[in-house]
């Protein structure tokens, strides 16, 4: 895969909503991994029933985006012979449990499924992630930003389709804010700030501030805005690069919101991404989330006053957020995989009106997002989506200090979640923490033969 540009410079606004985010620059070297992974059904074939895990629908509470997922199954399904069957599973179970990944092992993966960059590693690697460069029309993939698909390919082949892209912030309630006699002045900038600003909101049945405690892709995923601000990075030039003042006092400013009491051990509802659960109830003041927050909270706590404010910085440091986002992916070796492609590439790909109008829904009307394709992102200004408000500072002010998030394949990822554990949850010397990770990535890195990680 050839070097794409570094993700070090801001990106604008024009960039995010018309031009693309550029992909993180190739580290690795090319080559299989095998692995225990197997596919649903053998080695692929002609089902005529696809499954789709996902942590979506259809749920108990059938809600907007519940629907959006029912509703894009069943018009498939009206129109095809290969039928699509959702299944859904918690977020909690798919976002930090092993269904998933305890599925593939057995050999009993699903047809299609959903992942993040963070992870879309270990299943590549894995062998059981299905090209879907055949299904995908030239239009359709010039329309998705440059850089999205790039962090879904390898060698020039796309294996995923990105849904949305989702980038992090801090939301705060205007009365926990009022109630503590502090004002939009007070609305913190930096770490130290952070956990002064905490510290005068914490009270008998309120944390100050929050961040995600349950470990995980999703943690990680959160966490990494905190070492780019200091130019730290876990891998440069194929090298690791971890243990450095960067990762150190990241590690350390996690650490000392526990330790100074201010931020919970343990996050209500769905983790730290909950907002409506813990912000919306009351039980924290400040929250680190993504832009989907946004319509959980119209949809569930539409009366709740809040407001947003980019992620803290540490002294001299520099603004940045994480540039999330899930994609569709087949299983290559599931009962149908040719087919699960042109699902995957109809559902998501679609250039028509339908499918353009499919896609403003779920990103700017069911779920609150920043759209990955151009024509979706017309159609969505065209309505003035991100006119106004939250969502207009989203992408104005909180957008364009993104990188796409990292690729890592599991043997990278879990020695930076261990040192967040650590530090964050057991008290741990953020040095040694640190320290112990790149060694253990290091040792990784020597015999590593997989796709380019970046």
């Amino acid at each position: 895969m050839p070097a794409r540009p570094s993700p070090s410079r801001p990106i604008s606004r024009r960039t995010v909503l018309r031009g693309g985010l550029g992909a993180l620059a190739a580290a690795g070297l090319g080559g299989p991994l095998l692995t225990a992974c197997g596919g649903d059904g053998g080695s692929g074939g002609d089902g005529k029933e696809m499954s789709f895990w996902n942590f979506y629908g259809p749920s108990d509470d059938g809600g907007p985006q519940s629907k959006w997922f029912v509703d894009v199954a069943e018009q498939w399904n009206a129109n095809n012979d290969v039928k699509v069957k959702l299944r859904y599973i918690p977020g909690k179970d798919y976002l930090n449990g092993t269904t998933l990944q305890t599925a593939f092992q057995s050999g009993e993966g699903p047809d299609i499924f959903l992942i993040s960059p963070g992870d879309f590693l270990r299943y590549y690697n894995g062998g059981v992630l299905q090209d879907l460069s055949s299904a995908l029309p030239a239009e359709s993939k010039s329309d998705y930003l440059p850089g999205l698909l790039e962090a879904r390919s390898v060698d020039g082949k796309v294996y995923g389709l990105p849904m949305e892209i989702e980038p992090l912030a801090m939301y705060y309630s205007e009365a926990a804010f009022t109630k503590a006699g502090l004002s939009e002045a007070d609305l913190p900038k930096t770490w130290d700030q952070t956990l002064a600003v905490a510290e005068k909101l914490t009270g008998k049945d309120r944390y100050g501030v929050m961040f995600e405690t349950l470990p995980g892709y999703y943690q990680n995923f959160t966490w990494y805005p905190f070492l780019w601000q200091g130019g730290g990075t876990p891998i440069k030039d194929g090298k690791v690069a971890f243990d450095s003042p960067a990762a150190v006092q990241a590690l350390k400013f996690w650490k000392d919101t526990i330790q100074a009491k201010v931020a919970p051990r343990k996050a209500l509802g769905d983790g730290g991404g909950d907002v409506v659960s813990n912000l919306g109830s009351g039980a924290v003041a400040l929250q680190q989330s993504g832009i989907w927050a946004v319509a959980d909270m119209k949809g569930k706590a539409a009366k709740f006053k809040y407001g947003i404010i980019p992620l803290p910085t540490p002294d001299g440091g520099k603004p940045a957020t994480d540039l999330g986002g899930w994609a569709f992916v087949a299983n290559s070796k599931g009962k149908n995989p040719e087919a699960a492609a042109k699902f995957i590439t109809w559902a998501l790909g679609s250039t028509d009106a339908e499918g353009i109008e499919r896609q403003r829904q779920w990103n700017t009307v069911v779920k609150t997002n920043v759209p990955p394709r151009k024509s979706v992102q017309q159609a969505a200004d065209a309505k003035g989506a991100f006119d106004q408000g939250v969502l207009k500072k989203f992408v104005d002010e909180i957008a364009p200090t993104g990188q796409p998030e990292p690729r890592f394949p599991p043997e990278v990822y879990q020695p930076i979640a261990d040192a967040i554990q650590a530090c964050q949850l057991n008290g741990s010397d953020p040095a040694k923490a640190a320290a112990d990770a790149a060694e253990r990535i290091d040792t990784f890195l020597k015999t590593y033969q997989g796709a380019p990680i970046s």
